[in-house]
């Protein structure tokens, strides 16, 4: 899934950020406030419509808006929808659908090898493999692929690097003690896993290599950092990812928990595995980039990796019997197959050729904009969908038009339009955001 930038030290402003989002300067929110409202889906919103906004009036920069179009694209969604779940019993948007890629039961797989633990150890040791899985789920490249031995199959992109992680969870790649209980993800291995490691379980050489591989081994690294900081969360014996099971079973009230309850706990667990991102207050903001068009201190939430994290926890959390409210108030992931089904169809244009032709920052104003607009236009889409289908956002969420969906049918009509599917605007990733 995909986007980031380079290091910055925690005490530097950050490259193209004015002192003005810096802590201690007046703001109408400030300090530990602001972060709590940045890491919010209310403020994703927020922040993305005033871009989209700009757009809609013919403002912006770089891209024109053409809400004429929804009609056409919601259309567009449900032939795919209809194609992939004719019945429309669409599950959620989540890390557990990959993991069955050309229909292989691996889930099943990896239930037979939990029997045996009580239902909450299984719920930990999900949410172990969901968490490292996702995180390790930056853009891979065009040339690298995954080749399962068990099956001779090869996969690409998101499915290749979830078949991969499926396998290096189940080897005990992540357990610090992998001859008794290989099933698990825990600090001290993270800490020390190798370069090495990461390349040989992804199958990465010389002829097959994987965009961001450092990246991607810095981010678990600090991961393991983060579990030891936060015992709280993940726990003070055998800090593990896995453990906010715990934590979501003792904060639920009459067996519910709230959607953004859950986003909020993996912001504040994880804020300190990304590099080089704004901090306000001294606190990581993540996937929060700068636009100097967007009012109070400019700052642009997304959180599409925690929030798609978040979507692909909550399925673990229901087979423990914990009822998910508030689904809909997480919002639609900003990452290059939603927008570019946006951008492929018509609902925007560039207003230069070189928006096209050039690779772009995740920092850019251009991706800002454009993940901006895809946010509120999922919305939006999602809207004409229900209306067309005469269901409601009870009978078919946000996180279910993503899986039918958006996400499948920005890959179809890339697939459509380009050699090797990719996307119409291309990103420079670092192996750590999309």
């Amino acid at each position: 899934m995909e986007m980031e930038t380079a290091e910055a030290q925690s005490s530097q402003c950050v490259a193209g950020v004015p002192p003005s989002v810096q802590p201690g300067v007046g703001q109408r929110k400030e300090g530990k406030e602001l972060v709590g409202y940045l890491r919010s889906p209310s403020a994703i919103r927020d922040r993305c419509e005033q871009l989209f906004e700009l757009a809609l009036i013919g403002e912006s920069h770089h891209f024109n808006c053409d809400l004429t179009q929804l009609p056409k694209v919601a259309e567009y969604v449900i032939d795919v929808m209809r194609e992939q779940y004719p019945d429309l019993q669409i599950p959620f948007h989540s890390r557990w659908r990959h993991f069955e890629a050309s229909g292989v039961q691996r889930l099943s797989q990896l239930d037979e090898k939990l029997a045996g633990l009580t239902p909450e150890e299984k719920a930990v040791a999900k949410f172990d493999l969901a968490i490292i899985s996702v995180l390790l789920d930056a853009g891979a490249g065009e040339s690298w692929y995954y080749h399962e031995r068990e099956t001779q199959l090869d996969f690409k992109r998101s499915e290749g690097l979830a078949v991969a992680s499926f396998h290096m969870f189940c080897d005990g790649t992540f357990s610090s003690d992998r001859q008794t209980t290989p099933l698990q993800v825990d600090a001290q291995k993270l800490q020390a896993l190798t370069e090495k490691e990461l390349a040989d379980g992804f199958g990465v050489n010389a002829n097959n290599p994987l965009v961001g591989i450092a990246g991607r081994l810095k981010l678990l690294q600090k991961l393991g950092q983060a579990l030891l900081s936060s015992p709280h969360l993940f726990g003070k014996e055998n800090p593990r990812p896995g453990n906010l099971v715990n934590f979501f079973i003792q904060n639920s009230h009459n067996k519910q928990v709230a959607a953004a309850n859950v986003l909020g706990a993996v912001l504040e667990g994880l804020s300190e595995i990304w590099s080089g991102r704004i901090e306000v207050a001294r606190i990581n903001l993540g996937d929060t980039w700068f636009h100097p068009r967007v009012s109070d201190d400019g700052l642009v939430p997304f959180h599409k990796l925690s929030q798609w994290l978040t979507y692909s926890l909550l399925e673990p959390l229901q087979e423990l019997g914990l009822e998910i409210t508030g689904l809909d108030v997480l919002t639609g992931l900003a990452e290059y197959r939603n927008g570019g089904l946006c951008l492929d169809l018509g609902l925007i244009s560039p207003k230069h050729p070189e928006i096209l032709l050039q690779s772009h920052s995740v920092a850019s104003e251009v991706i800002v904009e454009w993940r901006a607009l895809t946010v509120i236009l999922l919305d939006r889409i999602a809207a004409t969908v229900r209306d067309k289908l005469s269901m409601s956002a009870e009978e078919l969420p946000l996180v279910k038009i993503l899986q039918g969906g958006t996400w499948t049918a920005g890959r179809k009509i890339a697939a459509e339009r380009r050699k090797g599917a990719v996307p119409p605007i291309q990103i420079e990733s670092d192996g750590t955001v999309f």
